[in-house]
């Protein structure tokens, strides 16, 4: 599939940046390449043979290897160098979030692991679950996703998180307008060059298609063939994957109905489940997010002996209208004001990431050193103040330059001529 930012359907995502990658010595549009690889398959085949890499020339005159990657349909596409997305300039497509401010940082090598082949993620829970009692003497086989800062297996949020920043769907530049389509593009681009729990990506995840009445039925077979790989084969049962956005969680007689947006047929789960994942995202569900939020949901389902989908596990994530994930109902109003003001940046994710003390809310990218945006928006707690107090700290120890909003105060100025300020210091923002 092709990347968001340039799709073949003629999506809002396209690549402010003039991007240029070099093929087996020849250079060639990025945007072209994305939009009709085929007819770039020749030259990927030279480049993997003669060279081993296609190269970015997004800083002149140093040029920084891009891995070459096929997708199971035989179709090639090229991703960043792992370890070195930071080298890239911060417009360029190939550009990663710093470390330090994703929490993607928290994980060992075994967690996510990156190879030319493409990346390997080892999911917390497991998609296929042996019905057998185990062999005597033998214990079962289980996966370890022990918290702390290496963990070495991913959750549903973080499942969901990797997708999401690989498929540069957390950054938002000025012209842009994303729509699901682009998300899927992206999305699906991910899942066809990874592997979940040993299992192909695109095999283990369904990713609900945008809906046109042209693919309607075409929409329908694949879902029906992401069924038909679950549930009871011999003495296994395998379970999958779906991510799309939530329209609805609404009370059934048995527990609930979760309706997914461009899909017909719904989800259902148990009274229990559906109240602890309201619990467990009480921001998510909050009519305060406004009538342009959206509701990303991960879930892990079986397949009913009667044919529908039940929910085993959810993650769900609040986002933008234009798709940026925001982690409270202030940090919609944030996004939307940033793109208002057209102010490209980035929203790091915390993945399964415990501490919370270094993570900013966005990132400007358009300032140099970036700017950081802070959205406080709990009053009264000590432990909250605390880690803003901590914050703080680290911003002013290290010369960043932050903008603040106290959600009891008027949303400031982000145009580009208010300057950003010290955090703590008394000026007051201009207000927009």
């Amino acid at each position: 599939m092709d990347h968001p930012q340039k799709t073949p359907h003629g999506g809002g995502r396209g690549p402010r940046f003039p991007a240029r990658i070099q093929l087996a010595g020849r250079t060639v549009d990025l945007g072209a390449v994305r939009d009709n690889p085929a007819s770039y398959a020749r030259l990927f085949e030279r480049a993997r043979s003669e060279v081993g890499h296609a190269l970015c020339l997004c800083r002149q005159p140093s040029r920084l290897r891009l891995v070459i990657k096929a997708t199971r349909a035989g179709r090639y596409h090229v991703a960043g160098w792992p370890g070195e997305g930071e080298q890239h300039l911060a417009r360029c497509p190939f550009h990663k979030i710093a470390p330090s401010l994703t929490g993607r940082s928290g994980y060992t090598s075994e967690a996510i692991k990156e190879s030319e082949a493409g990346t390997s993620i080892r999911f917390a829970a497991p998609l296929r679950r042996q019905l057998d009692p185990p062999t005597p003497g033998r214990a079962p086989r289980t996966t370890d996703s022990s918290a702390g800062p290496s963990r070495r297996a991913v959750s549903l949020l973080g499942l969901l998180h990797w997708l999401w920043e690989e498929a540069r769907l957390t950054s938002w530049e000025p012209g842009e307008s994303v729509t699901w389509r682009d998300c899927h593009a992206g999305l699906e681009m991910q899942a066809s060059t990874c592997s979940i729990n040993g299992q192909a990506g695109d095999s283990a995840l369904h990713i609900v298609p945008p809906f046109r009445p042209e693919s309607a039925d075409r929409n329908e077979t694949e879902l029906a063939a992401f069924e038909e790989r679950l549930g009871r084969r011999g003495s296994s049962e395998y379970r999958g994957l779906i991510l799309g956005e939530a329209r609805a969680v609404e009370p059934t007689q048995f527990g609930a109905r979760i309706s997914l947006a461009h899909q017909r047929r719904p989800l259902f789960a148990s009274a229990a489940l559906a109240e602890r994942v309201r619990r467990s995202h009480p921001h998510v569900f909050s009519d305060a997010a406004g009538p342009s939020a959206r509701r990303i949901a991960l879930a892990l389902v079986d397949r009913h002996p009667k044919g529908y989908l039940t929910v085993s596990s959810m993650a769900l994530m609040l986002t933008s209208g234009s798709y940026i994930p925001a982690d409270s109902s202030y940090e919609v109003r944030m996004a939307d004001h940033l793109i208002a003001a057209r102010r490209p940046f980035t929203k790091p994710l915390r993945y399964d990431a415990a501490n919370e003390d270094a993570f900013p809310d966005f990132v400007l990218r358009d300032t140099d050193p970036a700017t950081y945006v802070e959205v406080y928006g709990v009053r009264g707690r000590e432990e909250y103040e605390r880690r803003k107090r901590v914050k703080q700290r680290y911003y002013r120890d290290h010369g960043i330059p932050v903008i603040e909003w106290d959600v009891a105060a008027v949303i400031p100025d982000v145009s580009r001529v208010s300057a950003p300020h010290r955090p703590g210091s008394p000026r007051t923002p201009r207000t927009a």
